[in-house]
């Protein structure tokens, strides 16, 4: 934690912002959704998708991008599957909808697939996979863009960095999480270090020009994780989301229609039940078995030990639930900002 960084506690935080996305208009349920998953971002050591995302999400809805008060409906359903129109719905308040529907639907038939058209900005696609797995089942979480980021060999955005959570439980140890976007760091993490006051790593993004740059502030274009195969996932991610759903977010902007770069998403999330297809007890059990195995392996130079996709975040969400959670100086100005516009107090210590 930096020297000027404050803490604060996770239940003060989130009812802060709670709310202040009431004052907004969000519906009282809404908003709880709405902080729940930002808070839970922090709680992770995930603050690209937290608290600073406030400022945003407040501009959202001022522009008329995000409904506080969306109309949600269900276009198509079928015993497995559904699709959905957010009407520009704050993301949580749909996602976290569609998750528990899906859920459900593979309790009656072993899997549940959704669809979602026209979301705005979800959060920690984490939040939604976890949710299966704590019924007992796998949770796949997958959201597009319009374009951000580079396609492998270009200087300009033509993909977006299409993020991808996978979640299964486990049965001593809580579940595995993989939770990744297909550029090398994020969007947010810029804002975060922007926020932080500090430059980037050179490999981030590119500046307006299609020029490698370490200033978060002159950073306009991302660039893939793993070259081809971040960018060729994003691709295919546009394809079981934007194209399913009838509302391509990549080539209207290829196409120069107006409007096309306005912030929206299309999104996939999805539960399997494990117990269709094995006994989950013991599907948990071999779990982990491939936690134990992996963590038992020879740590390569450098390394003190190897860590299994979610490990990290675990260990930080302990350490943020004992001590709270640490927030820059811009994260917490963001904060001042909100609280004076509506009238709501900070959190304690801040």
């Amino acid at each position: 934690m930096a020297a000027n960084d404050v803490r604060v506690k996770a239940e003060d935080l989130k009812r802060f912002m709670k709310a202040v996305f009431e004052k907004a208009g969000f519906t009282p349920d809404g908003a709880e959704a709405q902080a729940d998953v930002l808070v839970w971002a922090n709680l992770r050591g995930v603050d690209s998708h937290g608290a600073q995302r406030i400022s945003w999400y407040l501009e959202l809805v001022d522009k008329g991008h995000m409904k506080p008060r969306p109309n949600i409906q269900i276009q198509k359903e079928t015993p497995a599957t559904l699709l959905i129109d957010a009407d520009f719905a704050p993301g949580p308040v749909v996602t976290v909808l569609a998750m528990r529907k899906v859920i459900e639907k593979a309790r009656n038939v072993g899997i549940g697939w959704a669809v979602i058209r026209n979301t705005l900005h979800q959060g920690a696609m984490g939040y939604y996979s976890l949710m299966a797995a704590k019924e007992g089942m796998a949770g796949i979480s997958i959201v597009c863009n319009p374009p951000n980021t580079a396609p492998h060999g270009a200087r300009a955005a033509g993909v977006h960095n299409s993020p991808i959570a996978i979640c299964v439980p486990g049965k001593r140890h809580r579940p595995l999480m993989l939770d990744m976007a297909t550029s090398v760091a994020a969007r947010g993490k810029l804002d975060v270090a922007e926020d932080k006051g500090i430059s980037i790593p050179l490999g981030w993004a590119l500046d307006k020009d299609g020029k490698p740059t370490t200033d978060p502030k002159a950073a306009a274009v991302l660039l893939p994780a793993g070259g081809g195969k971040g960018s060729g996932l994003a691709m295919m991610f546009e394809c079981l989301t934007s194209l399913f759903v009838g509302n391509p977010l990549l080539t209207p902007v290829f196409q120069g229609k107006p409007g096309a770069q306005v912030h929206r998403q299309n999104s996939v999330v999805a539960a399997i039940d494990i117990a269709t297809f094995t006994d989950l007890e013991q599907y948990k059990a071999n779990a982990d078995e491939i936690v134990e195995g992996i963590k038992a392996l020879p740590t390569a130079e450098g390394f003190t030990e190897v860590l299994v996709p979610g490990e990290p975040e675990d260990r930080v969400q302990e350490e943020r639930s004992r001590s709270g959670i640490p927030l820059p100086e811009g994260t917490f100005l963001k904060l001042k900002k909100a609280s004076e516009r509506f009238g709501v107090p900070l959190p304690a210590g801040l």
